[in-house]
């Protein structure tokens, strides 16, 4: 009998019940990208406990890139109808992410990533999982993740399982009140260095994310008015997207589009913008707040949730809080306000919510860290 970290079955345990509740007779996808096999194995085990039928698939960036690099638009659409057939079958899907590059497809030409985006992951997950499975995403934690949060594996380790298997029913609750306050808000201003942006999220109403979906996990979300975003906001945080690093990311709006847009790769930035019309214009807003996650490492499943942060995200919007902005893309890019990184402001309705990172209204502070741990 193979003998498991504990905290690995754990995190298993929560994922086939806490986060997707397997029921009997479900079909479960479990998709495995990288090497890692123990948590796979665990999820397998814990999916059939509970009456599910579990399927796997398992995959690799760097074969996905030479795939990608050779691939026509026949032979995607051909790809995504199979496994778009696949996915309308399954009610559960949980994601491990486990690759060791995260720039391993960074020199697959920009085209074959627009049809890749377009014609395979469009469809088969933004339209077909999202909308009609329980799903969860995790990343699992290896040394090119310790890497890139500048960790040894060991720590790293400590660390992720800290992070991932956190009472999320305990935020759950925590989370109530700024639901509730996103819901009866309309105009949105957002304070930061290169930063002064205003939108209304008026009656667009606000989602708890709280271990159901990703894990990590630890935001509110909601989504502005398509048309009322004004200003200009600058990222801190690096993001990775189709492979490349984008920094200083710094977007300027007019009626809700994107009008100016610069970053290290400013032409590339701008290439993904052009993907379709509504990459142009904002699909998100989230405030984050796990309490254990505090700089980035270039991994949106733990950028988007650092204490302190926001995103405000270009494309596609979700349906849970929908202003109507369909696109290929969906790219959560991150502002962290507290004080290290430069500090900030975020209000409702004129009134200061958050400043620094820290929520400074009663009703809630009990998302502030020291509450949550």
């Amino acid at each position: 009998m193979t003998v498991y970290d504990a905290r690995l079955r754990q995190l298993a345990s929560n994922l086939a019940g806490y986060s997707i509740d397997v029921q009997p007779g479900d079909n479960v996808l479990i998709d495995m990208i990288g090497s890692e096999r123990d948590l796979a194995k665990l999820l397998i085990e814990e999916v059939a406990k509970r009456g599910g039928r579990p399927f796997v698939e398992t995959s690799d960036r760097s074969v996905l890139r030479t795939m990608l690099k050779h691939a026509t638009k026949e032979q995607i659409e051909l790809w995504a109808s199979f496994d778009l057939k696949r996915m309308e079958s399954m009610q559960g899907y949980i994601a491990i992410r486990a690759g060791e590059n995260a720039n391993e497809l960074a020199d697959v030409p920009s085209d074959n990533m627009k049809l890749y985006e377009q014609l395979y992951r469009h469809p088969i997950h933004s339209e077909q999982r999202v909308k009609h499975t329980k799903w969860v995403v995790l990343r699992y934690p290896n040394a090119s993740m310790a890497q890139l949060a500048n960790m040894s594996t060991e720590a790293f380790e400590d660390f992720y399982f800290n992070v991932c298997n956190l009472d999320y029913a305990k935020m759950d609750q925590a989370m109530d009140p700024l639901a509730d306050l996103m819901s009866r808000t309309d105009k949105v201003r957002i304070v930061a260095p290169g930063t002064d942006l205003t939108f209304s999220i008026k009656n667009i109403g606000a989602k708890k994310c709280s271990g159901h979906r990703n894990i990590p996990d630890g935001e509110v979300f909601s989504c502005p008015v398509r048309d009322s975003v004004q200003g200009t906001i600058t990222y801190n945080a690096p993001s990775v997207y189709s492979g490349v690093t984008f920094e200083n990311v710094s977007f300027t709006f007019e009626n809700g589009k994107i009008v100016h847009a610069t970053a290290n790769d400013s032409k590339k930035l701008n290439e993904i913008l052009d993907t379709d019309e509504g990459a142009r214009y904002i699909g998100e807003f989230s405030l984050g707040f796990n309490p254990h996650i505090l700089h980035p490492m270039k991994d949106i499943l733990f950028d988007e949730k650092i204490a302190g942060s926001l995103h405000f995200t270009p494309g596609q919007a979700y349906e849970e809080t929908d202003n109507g902005n369909r696109s290929a893309v969906h790219w959560d890019l991150v502002l962290i306000q507290r004080p290290e990184y430069g500090g900030g402001e975020v209000y409702f309705d004129d009134r200061l919510i958050r400043k620094d990172g820290i929520f400074v209204i009663p009703e809630l502070e009990a998302l502030n860290p020291e509450n949550l741990k």
